[in-house]
């Protein structure tokens, strides 16, 4: 773990180790980073990451879950959803800590989608609004089943039911 000025191009490099699967120590190497800053940023949240340390941004939680989901759906089905949680979930979620999204947030979430209106004054479907929600259960299921966040029991799709 460790932040370098790269004396040929001015930038900043970020290192972290880690191990893999397997056990092997592996390096972890980005470089590029305008201020020394964002190299300190992408090596926090790199060493949250590979801990499964929920402490991440949401942003970041859904870098791995797209990534494992990639695999294992179909191609049409991936980009589906990446196109739904890119946006519809991800503006409003972006830039918060995984374990600190309440089920409070999720319902004003749900209700600026309910309340949103295109430029000819069309609103979105209800067919559509589950299938947002489902979207963003599907990220939370994995965060609870796999990575032990505490589930936000509260929340279910009974909002989006007219």
């Amino acid at each position: 773990m460790s932040i370098h000025k790269n004396k040929v191009t001015g930038k900043w490099d970020a290192y972290s180790y880690y191990y893999d699967y397997t056990g092997k120590r592996k390096q972890k190497h980005k470089s590029g980073f305008a201020k020394k800053r964002d190299a300190q940023d992408w090596e926090r949240q790199f060493n949250l990451k590979k801990d499964r340390n929920l402490d991440m941004t949401f942003e970041v939680f859904v870098e791995m879950y797209m990534t494992n989901e990639e695999k294992r759906v179909k191609c049409s089905t991936f980009l589906t959803k990446q196109h739904i949680i890119e946006k519809k979930i991800l503006p409003y979620f972006k830039e918060r800590k995984l374990k600190e999204i309440t089920a409070a947030d999720i319902i004003e979430w749900q209700n600026e989608l309910i309340s949103f209106k295109n430029a000819k004054g069309k609103g979105l479907s209800q067919d559509y609004l589950r299938i947002i929600h489902a979207q963003l259960s599907a990220i939370f299921n994995h965060a609870v089943n796999l990575y032990g966040l505490a589930a936000l029991s509260e929340v279910r799709c009974r909002l989006f039911v007219s």
